[in-house]
C-alpha cells in the first residue's frame, strides 16, 4: 500500500522536524512547510492524503486559509489543525465546518497516528459546504439589503427624507450585481474603478431627492456593516482562503460606487446652481 501524503504545517522548527520525523518512521510520507505561504505553494504543486496544520501562526493568514486552499485543491483530503487554545468555543463550529477536527498542543504521538489513521479510513467530513464571498453575496442579496434597511430606519437624519422602503432600496440590487462581478473578476485592488452607470444615476437621484453628502456616505458607510454583517453569519461556510481579499475588494469596491455617486452628486448641484 502506497505511503499516506501528509502535509505538515508549523511555524514553529523545535515541533515541526521531529514530529515530522516521528510522522515518517510510521510510514508516512511527509512534505513540510513553515508558514501559510509555503504551504499554499506546496498545495498547489502537489496532492495530499492529509493536511496537519498549526492554527496559530504568524504573518498572512493561518491554518484556517490553509485548510480552505486543501479543500479546493484536494477535496478528498484530511484536515486536521493543531492549537494550543482549547477554549475556543465562540469560533469552535465556524472552524469546525472547515477542519475536520482539531487537537490540542502538545499531542500525545501515538493518539495523533491513531487519529490520523482513523480520519484515512473513514474519510473527510462530507457535509461540509464551503462558499466563496462571492457566492455568499449573491445568494443573501436580499436578507443584506433589508439588514441595509432596518439599519438606515434607526438613522432619523436619514428618514427625515420621506420615500418608500422600495424607492430608498432601488439602487442596492445593482451594487450587489457589480460587487459579486468585482470579487470575481482579477482586477487588482488599487487600480483605476469600475466604471458604475448606475452608481453615477444613483448620486443624482439622490441629490434630486434632497440628500446632503453627508447623508450619501452615511447610506454607504451602513452598506458595508450590513455587508460584513452578512459575512459574519455566514463564517461557518466561507472560504478563509479568499476572506481577507474578498473584505479588501469588498471596501474597495464600495468606496469607489460612492465616489461615482459623489462625483454626478455634486456635478447635479452645480447643474441646480446655475442661473436659469
Amino acid at each position: 500500500m502506497a505511503q499516506a501524503k501528509v502535509l505538515l504545517v508549523d511555524d514553529d522548527a523545535v515541533l515541526r522536524t521531529p514530529l515530522a520525523k516521528v510522522l515518517e518512521v510510521h510510514d508516512f510520507s511527509v512534505t513540510v512547510a513553515a508558514n501559510v505561504s509555503e504551504a499554499l505553494k506546496k498545495i498547489s504543486l502537489d496532492t495530499f492524503d492529509v493536511l496537519l496544520s498549526d492554527l496559530h501562526m504568524p504573518g498572512a493568514g493561518d491554518g484556517l486559509t490553509v485548510v480552505s486552499a486543501m479543500r479546493h485543491a484536494n477535496p478528498k483530503a484530511v484536515t486536521l489543525l493543531l492549537s494550543a487554545f482549547p477554549e475556543m468555543d465562540a469560533a469552535a463550529h465556524a472552524i469546525l465546518m472547515q477542519a475536520d477536527e482539531i487537537l490540542v498542543k502538545p499531542m500525545n504521538i501515538p493518539s495523533l497516528i491513531d487519529i490520523i489513521r482513523q480520519r484515512l479510513a473513514s474519510g473527510p467530513t462530507s457535509s461540509r459546504i464551503v462558499e466563496s464571498v462571492a457566492g455568499i453575496l449573491e445568494r443573501s442579496t436580499e436578507a443584506t439589503i433589508q439588514d441595509w434597511y432596518e439599519r438606515i430606519k434607526t438613522e432619523q437624519m436619514l428618514m427625515d427624507i420621506r420615500m418608500t422602503p422600495e424607492l430608498r432600496c432601488d439602487h442596492l440590487p445593482q451594487v450587489f450585481r457589480d460587487l459579486v462581478h468585482r470579487l470575481r473578476s482579477s482586477k487588482q485592488l488599487g487600480t483605476k474603478e469600475l466604471v458604475s452607470l448606475a452608481a453615477a444615476e444613483h448620486g443624482t437621484t439622490r441629490r434630486k431627492q434632497g440628500y446632503s453628502a453627508a447623508m450619501m456616505v452615511e447610506e454607504s458607510r451602513m452598506l458595508q456593516v450590513s455587508i460584513f454583517h452578512c459575512l459574519q453569519k455566514n463564517l461557518a461556510s466561507i472560504d478563509f482562503s479568499v476572506l481577507l481579499i474578498g473584505v479588501m475588494t469588498i471596501a474597495d469596491e464600495v468606496d469607489s460606487q460612492l465616489s461615482q455617486a459623489m462625483k454626478s452628486y455634486i456635478a447635479e448641484s452645480i447643474t441646480d446652481a446655475l442661473p436659469t
